[in-house]
């Protein structure tokens, strides 16, 4: 008995030593890492995670708008190599859109068509959006305006030059280090701060803005930021005037916050929805910015958006990640663990798939489960 008292008071000592050296150290963000996913058996954030956080809700549209059935809704099945792929790689939804009705849509692992997931980093198109829409609201002069009239952290040396587009664009320049499996790594700290303000703000510059593609969802974190300052409106709330209700969306959705007390959303990342609602977006923009007849974002920004603006980023435009299958131009959202919505104007097709892992590329920046759930769709579609 004794000895177990002693061992039980050691436990409380260190445990109590190692909060205090996670306070001392400004690491103190960990301990909510190991509440909410390390305890719970994962190395990073995954599908669910939202549950674990604080959210602001996103009522659904007032005017909800069903996609309707294609004339060949659900005539075929999914072809062996796809159902092998949603299998191994956690696929929760697989929708097919094809000329803006949905002619297949299947859902895996007690997830339905309202279910709710985690967007991940497919909200930086949101987010690039919604920057566009601070430029007509007039709240935003141009992409050329300086990220210092609105961040006065980013006011001094390199950070003088960064324009509101080079944070859309990925080219920012501040030293973020996109690094999702290290505790230690300033992605990691974001996603779990309490005071993601604070994160963004003690970013340094490593090169100067605008000269050359570097993946960092900090330049989103930054972006979402001047736009609240801009527009004085908190990123939910334009988000839901702006893309959510017009669009029709037919389920409220959450975006999770840094704290309560802070409520900064995670701009990078974390809208808590279905494939249906997030498709919205994605025919948004095949239509050139117009939903059901209305102008909804500037034709020319749209064309803009879905272009690469750097040639050592071929792969990226403002917010969209741009790919080419069988010479078709593709433009699509991508989240963490293989969130996607697939683009393939061409065709007036949008494939969206998500799930809990993916299979990641070696060589190219597209992940070869990417190429395979657009293969595997066209191949359905010829049946």
């Amino acid at each position: 008995m004794k000895f177990l008292k002693k061992a039980l008071k050691f436990i409380v000592v260190i445990l109590a030593l190692t909060v205090a050296i996670l306070y001392v150290t400004d690491t103190d963000y960990l301990i909510k890492a190991v509440r909410t996913i390390y305890l719970k058996g994962h190395t990073t954030a995954y599908l669910e995670d939202y549950k674990e956080f604080d959210n602001q809700t996103i009522n659904a549209s007032d005017n909800p708008q069903s996609w309707p059935n294609h004339a060949n809704y659900n005539s075929v099945e999914e072809t062996k190599t796809l159902s092998e792929l949603h299998k191994s790689s956690g696929t929760v939804a697989y929708v097919i859109i094809k000329n803006d009705s949905i002619w297949f849509e299947n859902y895996y692992d007690g997830f339905n068509e309202d279910s709710k997931s985690n967007s991940f980093s497919m909200a930086k198109s949101y987010i690039s959006g919604l920057m566009q829409k601070a430029i007509q609201d007039g709240f935003i002069k141009s992409l050329e305006q300086p990220v210092c009239d609105f961040l006065p952290e980013f006011c001094d040396g390199k950070a003088a030059k960064m324009k509101v587009g080079d944070l859309s664009s990925m080219s920012s320049g501040t030293n973020w280090d996109e690094a999702y499996y290290s505790p230690l790594s300033i992605t990691t700290r974001a996603y779990f701060d309490d005071d993601l303000a604070k994160v963004m703000n003690g970013l340094k510059m490593e090169t100067d803005p605008g000269q050359s593609f570097k993946y960092a969802s900090g330049d989103t974190q930054m972006l979402a930021m001047v736009i609240e300052k801009a527009s004085g409106k908190k990123i939910y709330d334009y988000f839901e005037e702006s893309f959510w209700k017009p669009l029709g969306a037919e389920n409220e959705t959450l975006w999770q916050v840094d704290s309560e007390g802070h409520d900064l959303v995670k701009a990078y990342c974390c809208i808590a929805s279905n494939a249906k609602d997030f498709a919205r977006y994605g025919r948004l923009f095949k239509d050139h910015g117009k939903w059901n007849g209305k102008q909804i974002l500037d034709s020319t920004f749209i064309a803009k958006s879905v272009k690469p603006r750097f040639s050592d980023g071929e792969m990226y435009g403002y917010g969209w990640w741009l790919a080419k299958f069988n010479e078709k131009e593709i433009f699509y959202m991508r989240g963490h663990l293989g969130q996607l919505v697939i683009v393939i104007p061409e065709d007036n097709l949008i494939v969206i798939r998500l799930g809990h892992g993916i299979t990641k590329g070696i060589d190219d920046a597209h992940s070869p489960d990417f190429y395979t759930f657009i293969d595997e769709a066209y191949e359905m579609l010829e049946k």
